[in-house]
This record gives structure tokens, sequence and C-alpha cells, in this order.
């Protein structure tokens, strides 16, 4: 059975390591196996790409990692009057909900958006819907907007709370932004990360089969008229923003290496 799903993992993301195949070949790099499955602890060096808050070393951790804390990144909006309209709209009234689904989970989103849309009108509150490529069939209201996207360094500060898949990029986003979440995980990490944020005090659970607008209120307003939850993820933020740049991090322990291995493959 393991073997089996090694093979699935293998099959599944054969493709995703093609820039670095690509990068090995322009510097005249011998071929590599799967870098996604396969050579999970190098001899060399061992990069930690998430923050302390999230997970602290452990004993077992091989002893050449480096902990960089989060890596950040928003894409550029590809509908600028879009941007406006959401610019204008956050700025017109109360700090809204925000519902998102992350980078794939958008893909299929089943119920989530129309829930969503009646758990923000049972509550009464504003609400900013990042959907993707999905159609909103649900009839939305001048107090609820529903965009293809927006970066996350921009929105998630501008929120009460945030609903979201448990992706590890949204996790930090929503961290870094020092509000509350509510977390409907749908598969791989997401159930793990959905379980740290809640072990933080910042963050509750709502399973996938059990996201109905009735059960996403009461969530929500758990989140909104207990203070603790906003207290708590106000702290983790001073945390998260005072590490260090997670990327410059990373990038600083590679070159580290490379100087000290000049023959490094």
């Amino acid at each position: 059975m393991t073997r089996r799903v090694v093979d699935f993992a293998n099959f599944v993301s054969r493709d995703w390591g093609k820039p670095l195949h690509q990068l090995r070949q322009e510097l005249g790099l011998p071929v590599i196996a799967n870098p996604i499955i396969a050579g999970k602890f190098s001899p060399y060096l061992v990069l930690a790409m998430f923050s302390s808050v999230i997970g602290a070393p452990q004993m077992d951790w091989p002893a050449n990692t480096v902990q960089t804390g989060f890596t950040f990144y928003d894409g550029s909006p590809e509908n600028l009057q879009s941007t406006l309209e959401l610019k204008r709209f956050l700025e017109a009234g109360e700090l809204p909900l925000v519902f998102t689904l992350g980078s794939a989970a958008v893909m299929a989103p089943g119920n989530f958006y129309q829930e969503s849309v009646q758990a923000a009108k049972q509550l009464n509150r504003r609400a900013v819907l990042l959907i993707g490529k999905n159609l909103l069939l649900e009839n939305s209201s001048a107090d609820i907007v529903a965009i293809d996207y927006a970066p996350y360094s921009a929105i998630f500060p501008h929120a009460c709370a945030i609903v979201h898949q448990g992706g590890i990029g949204t996790t930090a986003q929503a961290l870094r932004s020092g509000r509350p979440t509510l977390v409907m995980p749908f598969s791989h990490d997401q159930l793990d990360n959905a379980d740290r944020l809640e072990r933080l005090g910042t963050s509750l659970t709502i399973s996938r089969k059990h996201y109905t607008a009735s059960r996403v209120v009461r969530a929500l307003r758990q989140l909104l008229d207990y203070p603790g939850y906003a207290e708590k993820a106000a702290a983790i933020q001073h945390i998260v923003q005072a590490e260090d740049d997670g990327v410059r991090v990373a990038c600083d322990a590679i070159e580290k290496q490379l100087s000290e291995a000049p023959g490094l493959e």
C-alpha cells in the first residue's frame, strides 16, 4: 500500500520540479529524481520554511536544518477595475468577513461560496469572497463583493475574520494579518495546519461536510464575540512580523552552503 501511495504521489507531482530540472540542465548538473518526493533530507542543508509559531525546532530534525520563517507570496490581480472596486468597498464600512479557498481548493469549491454568502447575510456582516474562476450563482448584495483574486496582504488586515482552506500560504498570511480564522480543510497538510491554529487559540475548524451556513454562523459568532481569539491573533501577529524575512533567510543559507562547498551538486 505504501509503495502505491508513493508511486501515485510521484505521478501526480512529476511535472512540479520542471523549473529545477531546467535550471540544473542549464548549469550542467546531473539529472536528479523527483525533488518533491525524493531527497527530503539533504546531507548539506534542510530548510524548514515556516514560522516557529507553527512548529518549533524538534530533537529529531536533521542537524543541518535552518528554520527560515514564513515565505510570503502575493500574486498580482489581473483585473484593475475589480481592485479599485474592492478598495472602495473596504473603505466604505465596517470590517468585512473574507472567504477564500487559496490557489488549489478554489478549483473544487463545492457549496463553500453559496453557504458563505448565506452565513454573511444571517450575521448581517459585510463580506468579500475571492472566488477565482467560479461563478457565484447566489444573488449577493451591496454588502457582499465577489472577485476573482486580491493579494492577501492587501485584504486580510482589513477583515474582521478570515474563512479559508488551511493551506500553508493562506495560513501564513492570515497569521501575519492578526485576524481570527475559521478553517475548512480539504486535504494534505491543511488538516494539520487547522489543528495547529486551534492550539494557538486564533482559530476554529469546520469540516467540509459540515460547512453549512448555520454552522458557519455559530463558529463566526464565537470568533467575533469572544475577544480572546482576536487578542491571541494580535499577539501571534507580532511574533510573525518580528521574524526575519523567510525568503532572505533561505537564500542566505543556500548561498552560504554554496560558498563553503563550491563543487556541491
